[in-house]
């Protein structure tokens, strides 16, 4: 049995309980807005990705700043503490206006907590286990996902199917996380002597994976449009509120299972390895979210999407944390989740668009298409620098 540190158990029972509460809400929000607040799809695909583009742009400039001050720990609670006041504001929404905001205080909580956590993680690693950390937390987080939905059910049947209520009774769960993170969570004293500075980042000296995993990480996202386009697929397929819940449930648990082997494998294998499995799972997935017409098999393709995103989230910054120091961690998960926030603000928009004005199929097709894409840069680059460095070395 590894040895895990405690900031790394203590930070998993926080993103635990933050988890519970985000997916109590997270799968009843786009039938919030359809149904409940009669929005229209693209007004869903505008508020996803404005949401989401703000949460990854804010995590670069929050990740830069924790790094700046050379502290973590008041970013994250701070972040933590915003989104958990978030499920308030969506309970009191009479429009999608004030979903948007309840959803904009979310993400930037997000953004302002997941580099400077991801850096405390990264200071509890060692370099044979930096796969199975991520991987680690990945899970307990996860296992909230697993749990938040189920609890959001058995309130909505005692409720009547009130969704309003679910809202309030989520901020529970997410304030205990808060209280959990500032009572236990004990961050490392930097002790170098040196003057503030942010840190700069230069493409041009970046090294050559990282950078191409940069690229390649981005045009996949351009494609990976908001989860709440798989929970209205679900609903067109025919599927009721309990059976989309369930099976968004069933999702979460699948990543949860596979969340921490897959850190370890990328441990053993490789980082970049593992991550373009996980490319090629979500690449199959998104085609078949398209193609299929029975809902029936959507309980074979929610496992799978649970299995690649547990194959490329704690991988992918494993995968990050290789080329970097833990110094300036902040800045760099930073960077990446803003590019990937930025490219799923854009799938978010474009996928609303295309499935209203062409058709729900055409979202994932695209999606797939792109994924693949990634895929195919993620491959031949490694190929083109191979033969780059050999022709160097003759």
């Amino acid at each position: 049995m590894k040895k895990i540190p405690k900031n790394v158990v203590i930070l998993g029972i926080v993103s635990f309980f933050n988890d519970l509460s985000s997916e109590m809400v997270y799968p009843i929000i786009p039938i919030f807005l359809t149904s409940v607040l009669k929005a229209s799809v693209p007004i869903v695909g505008l508020v996803e990705g404005v949401a989401e583009a703000t949460s990854s742009i804010s995590k670069y400039v929050f990740g830069a700043l924790a790094d700046y001050f050379k502290t973590r720990k008041p970013f994250v609670s701070a972040g933590y503490f915003l989104t958990a006041f978030s499920k308030v504001i969506i309970g009191l929404a009479k429009s999608w206006h004030l979903v948007l905001l309840g959803r904009f205080l979310d993400r930037t909580g997000k953004g302002v907590r997941t580099a400077p956590r991801d850096s405390i993680l990264l200071e509890s690693t060692q370099p044979h286990n930096k796969g199975f950390i991520f991987g680690f937390h990945r899970a307990l987080d996860s296992i909230g996902a697993v749990f938040g939905p189920i609890l959001a059910l058995v309130f909505l049947y005692l409720l009547k199917e009130n969704m309003r209520w679910i809202f309030f009774i989520a901020f529970i769960p997410s304030i205990i996380g808060v209280l959990l993170l500032l009572l236990f969570v004990n961050e490392k004293k930097q002790t170098t002597k040196n003057k503030k500075k942010f840190i700069k980042i230069n493409f041009k000296t970046l090294h050559p994976s990282l950078k191409l995993f940069l690229i390649a990480s981005f045009i996949f996202s351009l494609g990976n449009s908001s989860d709440a386009f798989l929970i209205l697929r679900a609903k067109n397929l025919g599927f009721s509120v309990l059976l989309t819940t369930l099976t968004y449930v069933v999702y979460n648990i699948f990543y949860t299972v596979f969340s921490t082997p897959a850190g370890s494998l990328a441990d053993k294998i490789g980082a970049k390895k593992v991550f373009g499995i996980g490319l090629l799972a979500f690449a199959l997935v998104y085609f078949f979210f398209g193609f299929i017409k029975n809902p029936v098999f959507l309980w074979i393709l929610f496992p799978i999407y649970g299995i690649y995103i547990a194959f490329t989230d704690g991988v992918s910054k494993a995968y990050v944390a290789e080329f970097i120091k833990k110094e300036e961690s902040g800045s760099y998960f930073g960077l990446h989740q803003t590019l990937l926030g930025v490219g799923a603000f854009i799938a978010s928009i474009v996928g609303g668009i295309i499935w209203s004005a062409i058709h729900p199929d055409a979202t994932f097709y695209y999606g797939s298409v792109m994924a693949i894409l990634a895929l195919l840069i993620f491959i031949f680059s490694r190929r083109f620098l191979s033969g780059l460095l050999m022709e160097k070395n003759q």
